[in-house]
């Protein structure tokens, strides 16, 4: 897919605001050789923004980004902008271990029209301190004039990021605008959003985790589970925002075993798993990941069944760009 002037869309100035509401953690489809399926990922965006998203977040932990080479990471921030064609926001995941690294991909992310906000985890296996995870953040802040979204995620990065120091960092750099918070301690997060400076807004980051937060005082989620269900997570957030709740506890009910289930083993395994039975993807992978064992596969397809959502939709034919 060649990716032409047309991506160039003009954003509406609200969609450069911080937004509220479910975001989608988008999967990265692969062909079967291992190459990226461009063509799935454009429709895969497409039916994200149809099915009435509120953002989208490209080259984040769900995306396999790691496995990724440099090419295709823009690639795939390219593909996503274009799709969305400033309808939605669209945030840039720009991790890495090596503060240069995060700087250069934040600071070629901004450059892509479209991109609306950067993403950015603690550094992984390095295991900075907080001070270290400090100026690493200020770094990747001051190299940029779009907003940044913190990403604490300790459980695939070896370390946390403390209240006290998002806090500081808020303070210290005005285009930090909020936190995607996957840390699963409720009580820390609920310290943060009690703390927080006015305009600056606090995600849950795991499905499971996110009416607590938004209970709490959170703006939203960046959700895994929207890549199977976007119009119900949308639902189901936005009538939490809403104040309610009867209505998102009763989504959050039917749907809250495949939010588990999505993480029977580590993820993108299930969730792409689920999707190639809905016909929305095909089902492949970049070692180190691998597909789900068969056990798993199994319970899934009970559960996806039971949900309701194995209707096979194929691709449509041709270019989608052109319809």
């Amino acid at each position: 897919m060649q990716i032409g002037p047309c991506c160039r869309a003009t954003v509406d100035s609200n969609v450069m605001a911080a937004p509220t509401g479910c975001g989608t953690a988008l999967v990265t489809p692969f062909r079967q050789d291992g190459s990226l399926d461009e063509q799935a990922l454009y429709s895969l965006a497409q039916w994200q923004i149809q099915s009435g998203i509120d953002w989208l977040v490209a080259c984040g932990t769900t995306a396999e980004t790691p496995t990724l080479t440099d090419d295709e990471w823009l690639q795939v921030l390219r593909i996503v902008t274009e799709a969305a064609a400033g309808r939605v926001p669209v945030w840039a995941g720009c991790t890495h271990n090596a503060t240069s690294q995060a700087v250069e991909r934040a600071r070629i992310a901004s450059r892509i029209p479209g991109i609306t906000a950067i993403l950015s985890a603690n550094p992984y296996y390095n295991k900075p301190t907080q001070e270290g995870q400090f100026e690493h953040f200020k770094a990747v802040a001051r190299a940029v004039e779009l907003p940044v979204i913190l990403y604490n995620i300790p459980s695939r990065t070896g370390v946390n990021l403390d209240p006290a120091t998002v806090l500081r960092l808020a303070e210290s750099e005005e285009n930090i605008r909020g936190v995607k918070e996957s840390s699963g301690n409720l009580p820390q997060i609920t310290e943060l959003i009690t703390r927080a400076p006015r305009g600056f807004e606090v995600y849950a980051g795991d499905d499971n985790m996110a009416l607590g937060v938004i209970g709490a005082g959170g703006a939203g989620l960046v959700s895994v589970a929207s890549n199977e269900i976007p119009a119900e997570m949308g639902r189901m957030i936005r009538a939490a925002l809403d104040n309610e709740w009867s209505t998102a506890r009763r989504i959050n009910r039917k749907y809250f075993g495949l939010l588990q289930a999505n993480f029977w083993e580590t993820s993108p395994g299930p969730v792409k798993a689920v999707m190639a039975m809905m016909g929305k993807i095909d089902e492949n992978y970049r070692l180190p990941m691998v597909p789900v064992s068969p056990g798993t596969r199994a319970r899934l397809e009970k559960l996806a069944g039971e949900l309701g959502l194995l209707v096979h939709c194929p691709q449509p034919e041709g270019d989608l760009r052109t319809s």
